[in-house]
């Protein structure tokens, strides 16, 4: 497995500063891009259009949080965490909120498409915005959440980078728990989103 920390001579770490690793990456890619060797040969080319595209793929991994956590628990570990489907306590009233409000969105799209009359559709609107408005609190409680794993991030950052082998290997569950958080909270975030567009149209 390629590692992109390595690629990206940064540190393996949980966190990562993201306008320094965006400066780190532009400096990198410039000195790879293909447009400098357009009239190398074939197999120059190639070789400089790999590591770009090595480059990109390691800037677009580092600097998402989820995709970071889960390559450095790949790279820690030798292997992907296992999947694990149940809910952390901590999201579950959250969950429950998203999935109904979600579900009752759901039923009012269903609603709205039944509808033609212009006279009723003003109404529908009305309505629509409604939700847009109850979604988007939803969403802002969802950041404030993913701004406090934002958080435990930096912390547990700071005790990986002071801590040795074995250390660090007691510090990966809770790298594994802030992989998966990162993973609902992006997963819940397309969802609210899919249905802010469709009652915006």
């Amino acid at each position: 497995m390629m590692d992109y920390f390595d690629l990206l001579t940064e540190p393996r770490r949980p966190w990562l500063d993201t306008d320094r690793l965006r400066q780190k990456f532009l400096a990198l890619a410039s000195e790879a891009h293909p447009d400098r060797v357009h009239q190398s040969g074939s197999a120059e080319k190639e070789e400089v259009t790999r590591r770009y595209a090595q480059l990109n793929a390691a800037f677009l991994c580092l600097t998402e949080p989820k995709a970071r956590l889960l390559h450095l628990l790949e790279l820690e570990l030798g292997s992907k965490p296992k999947d694990i489907q149940q809910i952390p306590p901590a999201l579950a009233d959250c969950f429950a909120d998203i999935a109904t409000q979600c579900r009752n969105a759901d039923g009012f799209l269903a609603e709205k498409k039944q509808i033609t009359s212009p006279l009723l559709q003003v109404d529908l609107f009305v309505r629509g915005q409604d939700w847009v408005e109850k979604l988007n609190g939803l969403q802002r409680n969802l950041r404030e959440q993913r701004e406090a794993s934002v958080q435990a991030a930096q912390s547990l950052d700071t005790r990986w980078m002071a801590a040795d082998g074995a250390a660090r290997r007691e510090l990966l569950p809770a790298l594994e728990e802030l992989y998966r958080l990162f993973g609902y909270y992006n997963r819940w975030e397309r969802q609210i989103q899919e249905r802010i567009v469709q009652l915006s149209l």
